[in-house]
C-alpha cells in the first residue's frame, strides 16, 4: 500500500512541476507578443509623425495626413484621420494655447446624403476637439477616429480641422470622407 502512495505522489509531483513550467512558458511567449504588438504601434506612431512632419512647409500651420485628402471608410470601421498643428508663433518663447475642432464644412450634405450636419459629425468617435499648448516651433499630432454605422448613406462628406490660437482663428484643413458599402 505504501509503494502505490510513494508512486502516485512522484506522479503528481511530476505532473505540477510540468504544469508550472507550461504556465510560465506561456506567460513570457504572451508578454513577448505583447511587449513586441506595441513596439510596432510606436513604431507606427513615430513614422505617422515623422510624415507628418514632412508635410509642413515653411508657411503651413496645419496639415492633414491623407492622400489627396481622402479617407475611404467602409460602414461599420474604424478609421483615424491623423492631422498636426505648428506653432508659427515668432520673436517669442511664451507658448501658446490652441483648439482644435473637427466639423463637417458641406452646405448641401442634407441633399447629398439626407442626414443633417449632427448625425454626420457624431461619426467622430473620439478626437473631435481638443485643447492644447504649444510652444513656438513646436508641433501637435492628433487623430480624429471616425466610426460610420451601418446602414449610412453612402456619400462624400468634407470636413475641416479649424484651429484657433488664444481664442482667434490661427488654420484650418480640410479632408473628405468618403462611406463605402
Amino acid at each position: 500500500m505504501k509503494k502505490g502512495a510513494i508512486e502516485m505522489s512522484i506522479g503528481t509531483i511530476v505532473i505540477i512541476v510540468l504544469s508550472m513550467s507550461m504556465l510560465i512558458l506561456g506567460m513570457v511567449l504572451v508578454k513577448n507578443i505583447f511587449s513586441g504588438a506595441s513596439s510596432n504601434v510606436l513604431q507606427m506612431n513615430d513614422k505617422v509623425k515623422d510624415q507628418i512632419n514632412k508635410l509642413f512647409v515653411e508657411d503651413k500651420r496645419t496639415v492633414v495626413y491623407l492622400p489627396n485628402q481622402l479617407a475611404e471608410i467602409k460602414q461599420g470601421e474604424d478609421w483615424g484621420v491623423a492631422f498636426g498643428v505648428k506653432n508659427l508663433q515668432k520673436g517669442t518663447v511664451e507658448a501658446g494655447r490652441f483648439h482644435y475642432e473637427v466639423k463637417v464644412s458641406d452646405p448641401d450634405v442634407r441633399t447629398k446624403c439626407g442626414i443633417g450636419e449632427r448625425d454626420i459629425e457624431s461619426w467622430v468617435k473620439t478626437g473631435r476637439a481638443d485643447d492644447m499648448v504649444i510652444a513656438p516651433g513646436q508641433s501637435y499630432f492628433g487623430i480624429a477616429r471616425f466610426l460610420i454605422p451601418e446602414g449610412a448613406p453612402l456619400c462624400t462628406v468634407r470636413f475641416h480641422v479649424a484651429v484657433t490660437k488664444d481664442n482667434v482663428a490661427y488654420a484650418t484643413d480640410f479632408f473628405d470622407v468618403e462611406v463605402l458599402a
